[in-house]
């Protein structure tokens, strides 16, 4: 019999929490309830759930510096977090987002809206498990690891930034607009604008550096694409 997935709520109102535990019980999920920064981290020390849906204000440490320290630890970076959240301006998404979130989520919510972003951020994260390891050129991403590499020199890359060099290494030589990485990178049912995708194509080159950066290419009119092409090859030294 197939596992129920596991749901971890962190979330400091009991009648909110208690709604979410009880729609994602009649759903099919395992809901555990965590009401603080404190309780929420002896929750993940013990067993690490499937997806965490995360409040953005906690008494004591919030939220979205607890999604920061979670996503630098090797083993809770993978794991999916959902930020819900009263602040709902543009600014406040786009920080959570580049934070680590997986979704951004505004209250109020409709349950219903709720568990199908948890499904879609369940389906999303299923392919980038099994990953392993891919390269184009001398540039290589091990979605195992979370290391990304360019000629045998280790690169330091953010979440979002790492996602969306994913998409286009597993995705090379093909030209995507903004709206398409949107939608593959961030989901289809993150609203932010398509001027986002250029800052973090901006700060994923600044990340590669000048030989692995020129790999991104601007496709005038169009888009973006990763091409083995730009790679800029190494100069040998001739010996006298």
């Amino acid at each position: 019999m197939r596992q129920q997935p596991s749901v971890l709520i962190v979330e400091d109102e009991p009648a909110i929490a208690e709604l979410i535990a009880v729609n994602l019980r009649h759903n099919g999920f395992r809901p555990t309830w965590a009401m603080d920064s404190a309780s929420a981290q002896r929750e993940l020390d013990a067993v690490l759930p499937n997806v965490i849906l995360l409040d953005w204000m906690l008494p004591g440490e919030s939220g979205f510096s607890l999604i920061k320290r979670w996503r630098a630890d090797p083993r809770t970076k993978a794991v999916p977090i959902i930020m819900l959240t009263a602040r709902s301006d543009e600014m406040d998404r786009v920080a959570g987002l580049d934070a680590g979130a997986d979704d951004y989520i505004a209250k109020p919510f409709s349950t219903k809206e709720l568990l199908a972003r948890i499904r879609a951020v369940l389906r999303r994260r299923a392919p980038e498990q099994i990953g392993g390891v891919v390269s184009v050129s001398d540039l290589s991403l091990d979605s195992a690891t979370y290391r990304v590499s360019f000629r045998q020199q280790m690169l330091k890359l953010g979440p979002t930034e790492f996602k969306l060099l994913h998409y286009l290494m597993t995705h090379a030589e093909r030209v995507h607009s903004r709206s398409q990485l949107l939608d593959k990178v961030w989901g289809d049912h993150v609203f932010i604008e398509e001027r986002t995708v250029d800052v973090h194509v901006k700060r994923l080159r600044e990340a590669l550096g000048a030989d692995a950066g020129q790999m991104i290419e601007t496709v005038r009119g169009a888009g973006y694409r990763l091409t083995a092409q730009s790679a800029r090859p190494v100069l040998s030294q001739l010996s006298a």
